[in-house]
């Protein structure tokens, strides 16, 4: 399987750069946002039985755990989950008469829209 995750942070990442070339910080926000979503995703459920998540050395390596690979499909729900709750807030703040916060919000899932294939 593809790792659909690892290149859409890479992506990100790289636009990421570029933002704050350009001093876009509302961008450059929003871009670690989408990188930290994309990384939750990524880790392995805890499961408390398992030994592994138990006092280690960490130098010996003894305590990396693979990530999950995340396919396209994935990714994409992944994303379209964050445009929908930044739309879905937005609307509440409307209709509690912060326009502008709503506003900046919408601007936001425009943004991240971008990186829905």
């Amino acid at each position: 399987m593809q790792d659909a995750g690892r290149s859409m942070k890479d992506r990100l990442r790289s636009d990421l750069r570029a933002a704050m070339k350009a001093r876009r910080s509302q961008e450059a926000a929003l871009l670690r946002a989408l990188i930290a979503v994309i990384d939750n995703a990524e880790a392995p459920p805890l499961d408390a039985a398992d030994s592994r998540y138990t006092a280690h050395d960490f130098s010996s390596g003894s305590a990396e755990v693979a990530r999950l690979l995340l396919d396209a499909a994935r990714v994409r729900e992944i994303l379209q989950a964050e445009v929908s709750e930044r739309e879905c807030v937005a609307a509440d703040l409307d209709r509690l008469g912060q326009g502008d916060r709503a506003e900046a919000l919408r601007a936001e899932a425009l943004l991240a829209r971008r990186y829905i294939d």
